[in-house]
């Protein structure tokens, strides 16, 4: 029989297999950044900085004030044990996945990428395999090494032909990120860039390939649906069905009914099941726990939706919102920036959610002295905005 869990024993196992629930250590050093990067499998990079670039987020909620430059020495230091390329978005993840992704690359070469960049791989190849050349003569590149060349309309995609070029090569697999350099990438030929170890590691096939990158999410999440499991790393509607099936079958994952879930769901056999979660933690809109929609709300009630791409008089909740966990619930969103000039932590909107209590404005100002500190910004918070939670929070502020 299958068994039944309830919403809030899915929500528990899904908050414990993310990382929530345990202790912050007392210090945050480099193997704890690579083992919270093992146990997520992927870590999404963003570009926007109006808080912090999102890769360095997801690990501040859970490891607490750990040193930034550690996240740098293990994403492009010089003995790293991760690597860029597209996992779920743009995104960091361990070197031993560099394999699992091989097909995904191969498919690229093929043509299945977006409809503008596959477009330019067939027409210009001769062009890609010149900018590989001089590449392989030349040594490490960035994108302003290939600026010039015709551009397309203005707008956020008129790229030069060079950086189409590099981005084919980069999805393809003939090159990848070696460093950045303030935050541009810093292209290599893939078997200078990674270690040798990686480069020379076996290629699985397709269908196992697919079957290791959706167990490393199933682990990630702990319960999970098709679609979730298809959304973590960004699987093929068709492979990822043929994919589950497999692991199902093979005892991998085993299903289960969750109540008020409406899809089938699928737990890890040896997946965590703590009886009570306690945390505390702002959320990056890109982290791991929230970054599928519809998952975010079958597990908190909600509907959390990015607002950075909407017109600004349409936003519900502001530019760059993060909800705050507390414990089992998320009982708060605050539309944060990091004003560098006058080093403050400036909260530009604080929303109540439904399961806040009386606890949640000291919690809340509690962990948004905590992220001022570890950003560096010593005027600490100000609540400069509005939402029903601001003057609360405004007053537990100004009493601490």
């Amino acid at each position: 029989m299958t068994e039944t869990l309830s919403a809030n024993a899915a929500r528990r196992i899904a908050l414990a297999a993310q990382g929530f629930g345990r202790p912050h250590p007392a210090t945050a050093g480099r193997r704890q950044v690579r083992d919270l990067a093992g146990r997520l499998g992927v870590i999404q990079i963003d570009s926007v900085n109006v808080v912090s670039r999102t890769h360095y987020l997801p690990l501040f909620s859970r490891l607490g004030d750990y040193p930034r430059e550690h996240l740098e020495a293990e994403a492009w230091g010089a003995k790293r044990s991760l690597f860029e390329y597209w996992g779920h978005e743009a995104s960091l993840m361990p070197m031993e996945t560099q394999p699992l992704l091989r097909w995904r690359m191969a498919r690229a070469r093929d043509g299945e990428l977006w409809t503008g960049l596959a477009r330019f791989g067939r027409e210009r190849r001769d062009y890609i395999e010149q900018v590989l050349a001089e590449i392989e003569r030349r040594g490490p590149v960035t994108g302003g090494d290939f600026a010039e060349g015709p551009r397309g309309a203005p707008g956020w995609w008129s790229w030069s032909d060079g950086k189409r070029a590099l981005e084919w090569l980069f999805w393809s697999g003939f090159i990848t990120t070696k460093t950045r350099r303030n935050f541009e990438r810093i292209y290599d030929l893939t078997q200078r860039a990674l270690p040798d170890a990686v480069v020379n590691a076996p290629t699985p096939d397709h269908d196992e390939a697919q079957r290791r990158l959706m167990m490393i999410g199933a682990r990630a999440m702990g319960v999970a649906t098709l679609a979730d499991l298809r959304d973590y790393f960004r699987l093929p509607a068709d492979d990822a069905r043929a994919r589950l099936g497999e692991l199902v079958e093979a005892g991998k994952l085993t299903p289960v009914t969750i109540r008020d879930w409406r899809h089938q769901a699928y737990l890890v056999p040896d997946a965590r099941r703590p009886r009570r979660i306690t945390a505390q933690a702002l959320l990056s809109p890109f982290d791991n726990l929230i970054w599928h929609r519809d998952r975010t709300e079958r597990l908190f009630g909600l509907k959390v939706r990015l607002e950075i791409y909407t017109p600004a008089h349409k936003r519900l909740h502001g530019y760059y919102v993060l909800p705050f966990l507390q414990d089992e619930a998320l009982t708060a969103r605050v539309d944060l920036k990091s004003d560098r000039q006058a080093g403050e932590l400036r909260v530009q909107a604080a929303w109540r959610e439904p399961e806040a209590d009386a606890d949640t404005p000291a919690r809340l100002a509690h962990e948004l002295k905590r992220m001022a500190g570890w950003l560096g910004l010593p005027g600490g918070v100000t609540v400069a905005g509005r939402g029903d939670l601001a003057e609360a929070l405004e007053a537990e502020l100004r009493r601490a």
